[in-house]
């Protein structure tokens, strides 16, 4: 029994792994809808306004994990919670950033 629980534990994921491959896939589509978003040619009162409707499904999956990892670590779910949300919103902010950098020089993100 104590063999079968240690195997399963070496063999999940860890907390921060988890972190890591929600937060790539959370920028990568957030970089994916910044690139469709410019070659729209979309103001950046319009790309502001939607940002938070994109990702969605990315976007939870990060929360979540973002929010296992404090738990694992001890926070409450409350603060747990709240770094989760503040971190998703430094990426919508940052990514609201480049757009209007991107849109006032009429360029485009490298690939």
């Amino acid at each position: 029994m104590l063999i079968t629980t240690l195997l399963l534990a070496v063999a999940a994921p860890s907390p921060a792994a988890d972190v890591g491959s929600t937060r790539a896939a959370f920028t990568k589509c957030l970089r994916a809808d910044l690139k469709k978003s410019l070659e729209a040619k979309k103001s950046p009162a319009d790309y502001e306004g939607a940002i938070k409707t994109i990702c969605q499904a990315e976007r939870d999956a990060f929360r979540n994990a973002v929010i296992a990892l404090d738990r694992a670590s001890g926070d409450s779910q409350a603060d747990a919670a709240e770094d989760a949300d503040m971190q998703i919103n430094d990426y919508h902010d940052n990514f609201i950033g480049q757009f209007k950098d991107y849109s006032e020089s009429n360029t485009m993100p490298a690939d």
